[in-house]
């Protein structure tokens, strides 16, 4: 009976966390108690009522899986149901799709508004206004550039969310027509 690697948790955890991604598995040892932190997410933004039933439904199945000797969690865990937060880079093109219309820092390329992802999920429309001049590049999701979504306190602008509202074809037409 060994302690679950991340990938034997989430195969375990998958009857449970149904129509929603499993983005994150962390297990942090405390001495012979454990602790069990997983990030979830979906498209439609899980609520705290449907991660609460969520978390009950994966502890069921932790829990089996010790009673039948699948796995062994030492002298307890606690068990932690949450979803990412702003602070997971964007490293999937759900990552993108789910954020649009926030603003994203590229690493050194600075900070875009993310706009509608191109219909195979390979590239992104990113705007921004520099100097009251709206601009707009696609970004090809293979770059793999790091993204980190920024915290924004203040509404958009609107010239930008017109743009970043728009489909990849029509974003890709404003762009040709604005060069």
């Amino acid at each position: 009976m060994a302690f679950p690697t991340e990938e034997q948790l989430t195969a375990l955890i998958a009857p449970a966390v149904d129509g929603l991604d499993v983005e994150d598995i962390r297990i942090t040892r405390a001495g012979k108690k454990s602790v069990i932190a997983i990030r979830l997410d979906a498209d439609d933004r899980p609520d705290l009522d449907r991660l609460e039933v969520v978390s009950r439904d994966i502890s069921e199945l932790l829990d089996a899986a010790e009673d039948r000797g699948d796995a062994s969690f030492g002298a307890g865990y606690t068990l932690e149901v949450s979803t990412p937060g702003v602070d997971l880079p964007l490293t999937a093109p759900r990552h993108w799709r789910r954020n649009r219309h926030r603003l994203v820092t590229l690493g050194e390329q600075g900070t875009w508004r993310i706009g509608a992802l191109s219909p195979d999920e390979s590239s992104v429309v990113l705007v921004r206004t520099v100097k009251k001049d709206r601009e707009m590049r696609i970004l090809e999701l293979a770059e793999q550039v790091p993204a980190v979504v920024e915290i924004e306190f203040a509404k958009a602008p609107e010239a930008e969310t017109e743009l970043t509202g728009m489909d990849f074809d029509q974003a890709l037409a404003w762009r040709e027509d604005n060069k």
